[in-house]
């Protein structure tokens, strides 16, 4: 009664993480891998619906990450692109492009279509926002490249990326848009944010109303090796933009907020009409997993701000974004998806639904 769906990413097994290791090496073939990715996926969909989740994912297990997945192949990328600085003093970086034109290697589609093959319920894809992409572009520019044409293929390759997702069955698809905090933290006057927006809109007005509505935004402070890149900003300077997406869902990091109510009375005051916004009810960098309780706790104080109608439960983040990520085991994701199914139905039988 109250609708609730994951975020995307799942742990890889050791297995597997070895597995891509060799690859990457050159001691294991491709074919080899595909068939353990493969396996990998079955696994994933199996454990993810044994959760009782309405809605399941592949868990990410194709992706090398969540950001890069489009670039995986390219021969067009030099390594030292943007770095992303965390709070624990890790980082992440960008590979840059080096001539165009522009073009993804891999469209998320395919990743859809293999879930979706062994899959009993409906599969979400997730996508990489193209405001994300953008940022691989040099900034010194590109000789007979330049960014406005690399702005219009990425474009018109991110609409074919959310096209091809719903083409082929996706029951959503949710734009990663974890850059979002950060550009205020990078440019506090909000300008890089706006540019992002309008730029992610751009995308979005390409599809009908009746698309737009299986078309949601995931936006959380960043969540890798236990630690985020912008959580010290303050989540009432992104709410308002945020919103102007011209998207039908939202899907919001909540659970990891010190203030979760003071978030919870912003985002009422910025939801709009035809909006629903899926709140964080579990925590992925918190070790502890939540009790049912926790979670029913937290679903019955969004309900106080938020319509039924305009609202849903989710995770704060994927639980390994990036494929090297082992701060997280899958037994303990599994678990707190688990909790956050059975939590929310009993918030909404407390709520009379």
């Amino acid at each position: 009664m109250i609708p609730t769906e994951p975020i995307g990413s799942i742990p890889r097994s050791d297995e597997l993480l070895a597995a891509l290791s060799a690859e990457a090496a050159g001691s294991m073939s491709g074919e080899e891998l595909d068939a353990l990715l493969a396996e990998a996926v079955r696994e994933t969909i199996a454990e993810f619906e044994a959760t009782g989740s309405p809605v399941v994912t592949d868990g990410e297990q194709r992706k090398p990450s969540f950001a890069t997945y489009p670039l995986h192949g390219l021969d067009s990328l030099a390594p030292d692109g943007v770095v992303i600085p965390f709070a624990d003093g890790h980082t992440r970086q960008l590979p840059v492009l080096t001539k165009g034109p522009f073009r993804y290697a891999i469209h998320a589609a395919s990743y859809l279509r293999s879930a979706r093959e062994v899959a009993s319920r409906p599969v979400k894809q997730a996508v990489i926002s193209a405001s994300a992409l953008s940022l691989i572009y040099p900034a010194e520019g590109l000789d007979g490249y330049s960014q406005q044409e690399f702005l219009d293929d990425l474009v018109s390759e991110a609409e074919a990326d959310i096209r091809g997702c719903l083409e082929a069955g996706a029951d959503s698809v949710q734009i990663d848009f974890t850059e979002g905090r950060l550009a205020l933290k990078l440019d506090p006057s909000a300008g890089l944010l706006r540019q992002f927006v309008d730029l992610n809109n751009q995308v979005l007005d390409r599809f009908t109303d009746e698309e737009r509505a299986r078309i949601g935004i995931h936006s959380c402070p960043g969540g890798d090796h236990d630690s985020t890149h912008s959580a010290d900003v303050d989540y009432g300077q992104l709410l308002p933009m945020l919103f102007d997406h011209r998207a039908a869902a939202f899907y919001l990091e909540l659970a990891g907020e010190d203030d979760p109510e003071s978030v919870l009375s912003a985002i009422a005051a910025n939801l709009r009409p035809g909006q629903r916004v899926f709140v964080g009810v579990i925590d992925p960098i918190d070790p502890v997993i939540e009790t049912p309780e926790q979670v029913c706790e937290r679903v019955l104080l969004a309900a106080q701000h938020v319509a039924l109608e305009q609202l849903g439960t989710t995770d704060d983040c994927g639980f390994s974004p990036f494929a090297d990520d082992r701060s997280t085991t899958r037994e303990t994701a599994f678990a707190k998806i688990r909790a956050r199914v059975e939590g929310t139905r009993l918030a909404a039988e407390q709520l009379g639904l």
